[in-house]
């Protein structure tokens, strides 16, 4: 499997180019073109209840699709929702946390599961709702706004609204909690934010959906709007 990713990191566009045979389980919706004879095979992956709950707190598509190529160098082109950056990171073996609605596409040995990895939060629509993500192979992940990694060394600790979050590793100890008390988090535009402690590498995206949905709603126009 070969992925490249064009056009980054404003409106990134990975072409998967697979071998004869070879497969990669892709979100929902996330195909833009293929070719004329690559397989496409539509599932809930690991049964209805597990795909529910990848659906219902994770953020992803109840159903994925797996492509499979016919023949070698059949390709798949993929693209996220939102304008953003695409990363390729090759597992070997490691867990890693990934946001909500960041997970793009993935080969076969990676396990996608939904993990609940912090308490819904009040003052941000998703919290922090993290999938899990193990194995060996490629993984593709999206993001709004560029991707930028951190290291932390051991003992280290850096503090990341959770909106911003994209991928952490899983032995990394992490604290979700509001920015500095009520009154900040109220006013200071900030929400939830969670504390990550290294030793570990962990990315965030330069954009947030949440931050640009609150302002966009105001600017849209009511049925009360004068023309």
């Amino acid at each position: 499997m070969k992925v490249e990713v064009r056009y980054r990191p404003a409106f990134a566009f990975a072409i998967v180019t697979l071998d004869e045979k070879e497969h990669i389980q892709v979100e929902g919706g996330a195909m833009v073109g293929m070719s004329p004879d690559m397989e496409m095979k539509t599932e809930a992956k690991g049964g209805f209840m597990k795909s529910l709950g990848r659906s219902m707190f994770g953020g992803e598509t109840f159903f994925m699709n797996t492509y499979t190529a016919k023949k070698q160098g059949d390709s798949v082109a993929l693209a996220p929702p939102l304008p953003g950056d695409i990363s390729v990171i090759e597992m070997q073996g490691e867990t890693l946390m990934v946001q909500s609605g960041s997970y793009l596409a993935s080969s076969e040995g990676i396990k996608v599961e939904t993990k609940w990895s912090g308490a819904k939060g009040f003052f941000g629509s998703k919290g922090l709702i993290m999938l899990r993500l193990s194995g060996h192979g490629t993984l593709v992940v999206s993001s709004y706004g560029a991707i930028h990694p951190i290291t932390l060394e051991a003992g280290q600790s850096y503090v990341v609204d959770t909106g911003h979050l994209v991928t952490f590793e899983e032995h990394m100890h992490f604290d979700v909690k509001k920015v500095s008390g009520w009154k900040s988090t109220l006013f200071s535009g900030e929400g939830l934010v969670v504390e990550l402690e290294g030793p570990g590498e962990f990315t965030l995206q330069t954009r947030s959906q949440d931050t640009f949905l609150s302002w966009l709603i105001p600017q849209l126009p009511t049925q009360n709007s004068s023309s």
